[in-house]
Formats: C-alpha cells, sequence, structure tokens
C-alpha cells in the first residue's frame, strides 16, 4: 500500500486569511485529479470542543454524522469535497492534554514526567496521523488554526516539524498562508510582514515549502521573485490568492495558480490529467446566472456575525443554484422583533427561516414571526429552536394555550409543549452531553417531508437538548399540525407540518450541516423552490 501524504496548512501576519477555505480548494484540485482526500482541523483553544462556545465568540459549532461538535471549517471540508468528517477531523489543545493527562492518571508513561514535548507533541502527531494510517485516503490536508508565533500554536508547529522529519523527503510538505497587504497612502503592496512570518515559521525549523499570499491587488512577477528569493521559495511556488466575489472561485484560481500541480511535484505524486471540474463548474455557472430571485428573512439571534450560521447561508447557495434563483438572505435580529413592527420586517419576504439557538433572548420575535408566516401563508422552514417555536406559537395561537411555552425558556410554564429529553435530565455537564450526530427518522407517506426527500427514512444531524413533549401531540394534531417524521426508536416528533398551508416545515434537526455543492440538501432546495412559487404568486396577484 503506497504511503499517505501530508499537507500542512499553516498562516502568519494575521487570522481569519481563509486557511480553511484553502486547505478545502487545496484539497477539492486534488480530489478532482483522482486522489482520495481529507481533511482535518488542529484547534489551539484549550476548550475540549467548540460546543460550550457562544456563537459570538468562534463562528458556528458544526456536528458531524458521529456526534462530534466541531470547528465551522469542517463545514466548509465537507461542502467542498463531498466527504463525510469525523471525530478524527477536529483536534484542540484542550482535547490532546485531557488524553495525556487521562494516561498518566493510568501510569501509562511509567513514571516519567510528562512535558510538552514529548507528550503533547506526540500525542498530536498521533491524531494527526490517525486518517493516514486508516488507509483510506492518498493525501490527508492539516490545517493548524490561529498564526505562527501563537504561545498556543507552539506545541502543533513542534509536532509538524517532527513529523516532516520522521516522514522523510517527499512524503510531507507545508503550506504557508499570509497576507500581502496594499498600502493605499503609498500605492504599493509590501512584502515585509510575510517575509516576518516566514521567518518565524523558520525560526521553529519549518520551512515552508509554497506560499500562498492573500491580496487585494495582482502580484506583479518583481514582487513574486522578490517573495521567493527572501523567503526561500521555488518562484512558481508563490501562489497568489486574490479577493474572490465567492468562496466557491477558490478553487478555480488556485488552479490557475497552479497550487495542486506544485504541491503534487512536492510530493512526488504524478499529474496524469487535469483536475475535473465540470459538475463544480456547471453549479458555479448557475450560481452565478440565475433566472429569478427570492428574498427569504433568516431570524436569529446572533445575526450579527455571519459565521454563526454560516452551514444555512452556504445551503441557501447550493439550493440557490439548483432551482437557478437568487437567494437573497436577510438577517433578521428576532429581539428587535415585535407586533408594531412585524408587517415593515417580514411582509415584503417571499420565505422565512427561524435558526436555531439557545436561551430566552429574542424567543417572542421568533414566535411573532413564525405567526404572521402562518397566518399569511408565506413558506417557513424552522430548524431545531426554530421548530420548537412553532409548536409554541400553534399552542399559544391555535390551541388557546395563551402561557404554554419551553421548559428551557420557563420551567414552571402550565403548558410545557416543549420540554427537556428523559435523558438529559440527570446529565450536569453542559460540554458534549446534547443528543448529536446522525439519528434516525421515519417519514409519513402523505407528507410535504415524503416528497422533499422521496422516502421513507431519513438520517439526519441533532444538537439539542429540548424536544417535542409528546403529552400535547394528541392536541395539536387534532389542531391541524401534522407530526409527519418520528425517530422510530424514541417517537421523538423530528418534523411537524400545517395542514392548511401550502409549505409549512419544521425540523428538530439541522439539515443545512449535509448540503453541499455536489449534493444541495432537499429540504433546501424545496424550500427555495416553494419561496419561488410564492414570489410569483404574490406578483401575478400585484399585477
Amino acid at each position: 500500500m503506497a504511503q499517505t501524504k501530508y499537507i500542512f496548512v499553516t498562516g502568519g501576519v494575521t487570522s481569519s486569511l481563509g486557511k480553511g477555505i484553502i486547505a478545502a480548494s487545496l484539497a477539492k484540485l486534488l480530489q478532482a485529479r483522482g486522489y482520495k482526500t481529507t481533511i482535518q482541523k488542529l484547534d489551539p483553544y484549550i476548550n475540549v470542543d467548540p460546543g460550550t462556545l457562544n456563537p459570538y465568540e468562534h463562528g458556528e459549532c458544526y456536528v458531524t454524522d458521529d456526534g462530534a461538535e466541531t470547528d465551522l471549517d469542517l463545514g466548509h471540508y465537507e461542502r467542498f469535497l463531498n466527504v463525510r468528517t469525523s471525530q478524527a477531523n477536529n483536534v484542540t489543545t484542550g482535547r490532546i492534554y485531557q488524553s495525556v493527562i487521562e494516561k498518566e492518571r493510568r501510569g501509562e508513561f511509567l513514571g516519567k514526567t510528562v512535558q510538552v514535548v514529548p507528550h503533547i507533541t506526540n500525542e498530536i502527531k498521533e491524531r494527526v496521523q490517525i486518517l493516514g494510517n486508516s488507509g483510506d485516503y492518498d493525501i490527508v490536508i492539516t490545517e493548524i488554526g490561529g498564526t505562527v508565533g501563537d504561545i498556543e500554536s507552539l506545541p502543533y508547529i513542534e509536532a509538524v516539524r517532527q513529523l516532516l522529519w520522521e516522514l522523510g523527503d517527499n512524503n510531507a510538505i507545508v503550506v504557508h498562508l499570509t497576507l500581502v497587504p496594499y498600502l493605499s497612502a503609498a500605492g504599493e503592496l509590501k512584502t515585509k510582514p510575510t517575509q516576518h512570518s516566514v521567518k518565524t515559521l523558520m525560526e521553529s525549523g519549518i520551512k515552508a515549502d509554497v506560499l500562498v499570499c492573500r491580496t487585494e491587488h495582482d502580484l506583479s512577477e518583481e514582487i513574486r521573485h522578490k517573495l521567493a528569493l527572501f523567503c526561500n521559495v521555488k518562484r512558481e511556488a508563490v501562489i497568489q490568492s486574490i479577493d474572490a466575489s465567492t468562496i466557491y472561485d477558490v478553487p478555480n484560481l488556485m488552479l490557475e495558480e497552479g497550487l495542486d500541480r506544485v504541491a503534487l511535484q512536492k510530493l512526488a505524486l504524478p499529474l496524469d490529467s487535469e483536475p475535473d471540474l465540470t459538475k463544480w463548474n456547471q453549479f458555479l455557472k448557475r450560481h452565478k446566472n440565475p433566472k429569478s430571485e427570492v428574498n427569504i428573512g433568516l431570524i436569529g439571534k446572533y445575526v450579527e456575525l455571519q459565521d454563526s450560521y454560516k452551514s444555512i447561508l452556504e445551503a441557501f447557495i447550493h439550493a440557490g443554484a439548483e432551482n437557478e434563483v437568487k437567494v437573497n438572505v436577510q438577517s433578521i435580529h428576532s429581539e428587535y422583533i415585535d407586533e408594531n413592527c412585524i408587517v415593515e420586517k417580514i411582509a415584503h419576504l417571499d420565505g422565512i427561516l427561524v435558526a436555531p439557538g439557545f436561551g430566552e433572548r429574542g424567543i417572542e420575535g421568533k414566535i411573532d414571526a413564525i405567526k404572521y408566516a402562518r397566518e399569511h401563508n408565506i413558506p417557513f422552514l424552522g430548524i431545531c429552536l426554530g421548530m420548537q417555536m412553532a409548536v409554541i406559537e400553534y399552542a399559544r395561537n391555535v390551541l388557546g394555550l395563551k402561557e404554554a411555552n419551553s421548559t428551557e425558556m420557563n420551567e414552571n410554564t402550565p403548558y410545557p409543549v416543549i420540554s427537556l429529553m428523559e435523558e438529559q435530565k440527570t446529565i450536569t455537564d453542559m460540554g458534549g452531553t446534547m443528543r448529536l450526530g446522525a439519528w434516525k427518522c421515519d417519514i409519513t407517506a402523505d407528507s410535504i417531508a415524503h416528497d422533499v426527500y422521496g422516502r421513507q427514512q431519513i438520517d439526519e444531524r441533532h444538537r439539542h437538548r429540548y424536544e417535542f413533549n409528546d403529552e400535547f401531540k394528541e392536541q395539536l394534531v387534532a389542531a391541524g399540525m401534522k407530526t409527519t417524521g418520528l425517530n422510530p426508536d424514541t417517537s421523538l416528533v423530528e418534523i411537524i407540518e400545517l395542514k392548511d398551508h401550502p409549505w409549512f416545515v419544521g425540523v428538530q434537526y439541522h439539515p443545512e450541516y449535509k448540503s453541499t455543492v455536489a449534493d444541495p440538501h432537499p429540504l433546501f432546495v424545496a424550500f427555495v423552490k416553494a419561496c419561488l412559487t410564492y414570489s410569483k404568486k404574490k406578483t401575478a396577484t400585484l399585477a
């Protein structure tokens, strides 16, 4: 069996340069050449996982099929590659130290003093090679979070240095992503920040094999030559990464720059054929040349930070392209919605998505938005908390249970139509204890959901503690709410619909996590299509 090759992606100068997108784009090109490729993320923070982090702090928490709460970059990896990730694809400092301390407590180090080198670095190296040792991949790309020189990143950088030596020539390379800023006052691009970044990397014992330079302006041949000379890389290994109109342009831009060719040459792998990006470019063509457009309101509590709902926004791009529709997503903060401004904020929309979230803040605004969508036949999709709020709204305004609520918001509500899951009641730890990962759902035949999925059983990813309370199921169903999706093992209500509404669906799971460029999620595709139908009908009525 051929040895797995490794590509390490590091970053310098500043955070948020887009290491995840570059890693995903390179992986896409290698995959399109026929190489089995996966990506993992090493995160330097001490949290065991991002599950307990506020979305404002770290953006969206992404969830894998096997229940890992991970960095949002894993969402990019799946969306680009259409390959499922797992626990092994995201490693944090917290997880590394936790594992080493547990081994020490079990006496596995034979009385040795436990140190960063070799014990922490050995643990990192072990985690890095789990995917490579599985035999499933030709190439493993490992993105290292943070920037070179950060105290938190030092053990990872040292582990990479050791791995480069252990794996040997042509088996591992380093791609260093850096910034070439433009000074408008001087009217020129400056290379010094990149030089300092590469110098810092070299002080750690690592030489960059490829430089990817983020820039707002094209790099001249003179600048490329200067970077190659002073950063000790080959001229062809200086890759320009200019700002793009969409992240989905980046694989083509990297192809033009020859990033995949340079990487394969340095890994001594054959360049037998050009990458086949036919399907990718068909998607891009549809995305960039829509035939219609719709306006969809994203009602959420964390809308100030786009990354809080990253997977939802990307799923709309995939579904929009599938329908040849431009989806204009209007982010609306649920905390600022009430009956006085509801018409102004909601009436013009072609569809409403009420987003996931936790806690009491902004809940009443979500309920008001759902009520408006229900009463005015506007297409509606509720995800996780959004589905739960739809149940509460229906209980309050149709069943007349005015104090209906979730026990998450009001422990003493007389009508807990949403309540804490039974297995959650004895749990005290916050991290990694929710219902997580992929769970099955049986769908009833006569339903929107069955039309959407085209089959009777599905599996979708979850991240929640509270659920539909079966004690109120009979009342709600009698009043016109349909429970069209149930977990076959627990009878947990997974999908709700409304009998007398053209398109009203709430789901307890997170469909956005499984939407990719190659495989747009059918629920988002159907929702966008329903919004387009509503928009055309509204236009025809006005005419």
